[in-house]
Formats: C-alpha cells, sequence, structure tokens
C-alpha cells in the first residue's frame, strides 16, 4: 500500500458487498458505530441492567448520553425497558433477542482489537515520527 492508498483490495472472488448509494445499512452501521453503543450492549450481555448500574459499569458516559443510547437502541428494537411500579419506580435494561445475536459479532470486534492493538500502536508510532 502506498501512501495516499485509498481502496479497499479484496479477493474478487469474495467481494465486499457495495452500496454507491445508500442500500439501507448506513443507519443500522451508523447505530453500531457510535462512541457508546459497543460498551452498552456488552453490559448488557451478561443480563437486565438498571440505569444507574449501566451508567458506573459504562466508564466515561454522561446521563444524557446514556439515555440517548438506550432510547436509540430501544427505538432499534436491541433493548427492552421495564418500568417496575415501585416508588420510586425502577427500570431496567436488557437486550432483545434481535440484540443478543449480534453480541457474537461484538465478541470478534473485541477479539481482533485486542489481538491486533500492539500491532495498531506499532503503526501509529510510526507514522506519528514520520510526521513533521
Amino acid at each position: 500500500m502506498y501512501e495516499g492508498h485509498t481502496e479497499v483490495t479484496t479477493d474478487p472472488a469474495d467481494p465486499l458487498v457495495s452500496c454507491a448509494e445508500d442500500c439501507g445499512v448506513r443507519d443500522v452501521q451508523d447505530r453500531l458505530g457510535d462512541k457508546w453503543t459497543v460498551h452498552v450492549v456488552v453490559e448488557l450481555a451478561a443480563g437486565p441492567r438498571r440505569f444507574r448500574e449501566l451508567q458506573r459499569l459504562v466508564t466515561g458516559i454522561s446521563q444524557r448520553m446514556l439515555t440517548l443510547t438506550l432510547r436509540r437502541l430501544e427505538r432499534d428494537g436491541l433493548v427492552t425497558r421495564t418500568v417496575y411500579p415501585t416508588t420510586p419506580p425502577q427500570v431496567e435494561y436488557e437486550l432483545t433477542a434481535t440484540g443478543h445475536s449480534m453480541t457474537h459479532l461484538i465478541k470478534q470486534l473485541i477479539d481482533w482489537s485486542l489481538d491486533h492493538r500492539s500491532v495498531i500502536g506499532r503503526a501509529r508510532e510510526e507514522w506519528d515520527a514520520k510526521q513533521p
């Protein structure tokens, strides 16, 4: 690969899906690619969680961002929200079957990240050293 190379090279026998125009997956990919979704889904994969518990487990997330992330996941059918009639009301969040079905993909991404983080770290250091 040379400097400025931006094309993805694939085996022609196993091409990537191409969506020159929006083919209906971009909005789903945007959800999975946002900053907090993967972290929230990872925590919910272990079972139902209350809001404050999620906030403690997802380091660095604000109350507002957790609220927005959970609402978006609920809207997409990946999370259910259950309100228990107590005083004060207790609310639990849980992955739906669809939400659980993507956890194996997230695990693969995490495993890949762990396997390659040192290589990526070295590449970043090399690249940074070449910059003026």
